[in-house]
């Protein structure tokens, strides 16, 4: 009987089983630390924290200053966070409703696009959808983020534009507008 294959068939097995030893026993390269698992609900509730929470309107008061007039204070570190006065148009109760529900179905759609398998097609048709119906209300702004939030190798893809990222408009009063106070991370 011929025992070639047979032999050649274990040395194979032997030679499998050496290379799993050693690469459970060998520290990887990899020194970093590791970052805590999180599970994708975790993410999704990070998502709608960030992206869900409406900012507070400003009453301004006679002979009291402005929000954005003041100076940070030297207390603030780096983790602290900071008022913004941020200008958005008021909507009225309709138009809010339903940039509202486009919102929420960005959020989860947004939360979704992070998976390796998806992508943020959902996220991206109803953010732009709210920049090009409502685009000077809290809810363009909050698009802006997100899809300013989307990798940056995927912009291209996705022919995400720079008008379609650009923040500064909401920081400086225009007609029409009312101050609202939003609170950022420095």
């Amino acid at each position: 009987m011929n025992t070639f294959w047979l032999k050649v068939a274990g040395a194979v097995v032997g030679i499998v089983v050496v290379i799993v030893i050693v690469s459970a026993i060998m520290p990887s390269g990899d020194s970093s630390p590791k970052p805590t698992d999180r599970s994708f609900y975790d993410v999704a509730d990070e998502d709608k924290d960030k992206y869900l929470n409406a900012p507070k309107r400003v009453d301004p008061t006679p002979g009291q200053p402005d929000v954005s007039d003041e100076q940070p204070s030297e207390t603030n570190d780096a983790t602290s966070p900071r008022e913004v006065t941020l200008y958005f148009s008021e909507l009225s109760e309709i138009d809010k409703i339903e940039a509202e529900r486009l919102l929420n179905v960005a959020a989860p759609g947004y939360s979704i696009g992070r998976l390796p398998v998806t992508g943020y097609n959902l996220a991206l048709q109803m953010c732009r959808q709210i920049i090009e119906k409502w685009p000077d209300s809290w809810y363009a702004y909050r698009a802006k983020q997100m899809l300013g939030d989307i990798p940056q190798r995927l912009h291209l893809r996705y022919r995400i534009t720079e008008e379609e990222l650009d923040v500064s408009m909401y920081s400086q009063q225009r007609q029409g507008t009312v101050a609202f106070v939003d609170k950022k991370a420095n």
